[in-house]
């Protein structure tokens, strides 16, 4: 099977643009492109993700783990671990350490769930 080449034709809708206009062209292809995978990303998260964060804001492997697990089993996963313990040391005028400590030990759930549900939505 051979393709039919179409550059020619192709190539008419661009002939006449200058270089300055071929590069806003390009640049507003790629953002079409790329667009859908940014708000994929930013509206999407998964638990490893979510360990992820968590490690980076000090909690060792076995805590993040438990933790991001309890995010998930309430509902908050797309909300970010992360932020749900921020949430709590906000709350609590705590370090996110101790915040995440809390919620592992079942305290400040209430907060957390009343915040992303109820009031505020950050």
């Amino acid at each position: 099977m051979q393709r039919a080449d179409d550059f020619a034709a192709r190539r008419r809708k661009i002939a006449n643009l200058s270089d300055a206009e071929l590069e806003g062209r390009f640049w507003q292809l790629a953002e079409a492109v790329v667009s859908p995978l940014i708000e994929l990303a930013k509206q999407n998260t998964s638990p490893s993700v979510e360990r992820s964060v968590l490690l980076r804001m000090g909690f060792n492997s076995l805590d993040a783990k438990e933790l991001a697990q309890q995010v998930m089993d309430r509902g908050l996963l797309q909300k970010g671990a992360g932020h749900v313990v921020y949430i709590l040391a906000q709350a609590r005028q705590c370090s996110a350490k101790e915040a995440g400590e809390l919620l592992l030990r079942g305290d400040g759930w209430e907060t957390v769930i009343e915040h992303f549900r109820g009031g505020g939505q950050q």
